[in-house]
């Protein structure tokens, strides 16, 4: 019994001094912040610099890559030039004189090497290995695509033979795939 009372005794002193506790202001004892150092300032490159180092800066050409005589016929029907893109982009294609079937891409900030790889649906299809770069090119536009970072970097690109292809798309559209097969004519 003695114990219990000695228990609630010791109960009903620290509970004052809990809520006390729980409602005291706080005392400020951290340090003021002190002051970031100025950073020093990063010397800017202009523009025309990078694109001067970019162009005697060799890309990697790996020796792994054979080509086969599919490759080649594929890298044949390649549009090369400076090719328009949506957002005011654009991309150029040039096609390696050294090397036939390799390619060139660069686009703002970027180059690539790129040769054919064969594609199951019939698109033409350019990778740089190495980069992560995927140049696919269809009948009415062609795209540039960074799979290692996951961007698209150009769309909507459109060499003249592509612009014509997309203006004949819209005069004849093709078929459906919900529309079915024709019937057969008697």
């Amino acid at each position: 019994m003695k114990m219990l009372a000695l228990i609630a005794t010791a109960a009903a002193l620290a509970l004052p001094l809990s809520v006390t506790a729980q409602t005291a202001p706080a005392k400020a004892t951290a340090k003021p912040a002190a002051k970031p150092k100025a950073q020093p300032k990063k010397r800017q490159v202009t523009r025309a610099a990078a694109k001067a180092v970019e162009e005697v800066t060799p890309i990697n050409d790996d020796p792994n890559v054979v080509l086969t005589e599919a490759d080649l016929e594929v890298a044949k029907r390649i549009h090369t030039g400076k090719i328009q893109c949506e957002l005011g982009a654009d991309v150029t294609v040039t096609a390696d004189e050294k090397k036939p079937g390799f390619f060139t891409i660069s686009t703002k900030g970027a180059r690539y090497r790129m040769h054919p790889v064969e594609s199951r649906t019939g698109a033409i299809r350019l990778e740089d290995g190495r980069a992560g770069a995927m140049w696919l090119q269809l009948g009415n536009k062609s795209m540039l695509m960074n799979q290692k970072q996951g961007l698209r970097l150009a769309d909507e690109c459109q060499a003249p033979q592509q612009t014509a292809f997309a203006d004949d798309m819209k005069k004849n559209p093709p078929k459906s795939l919900f529309d079915g097969a024709d019937a057969p004519q008697k």
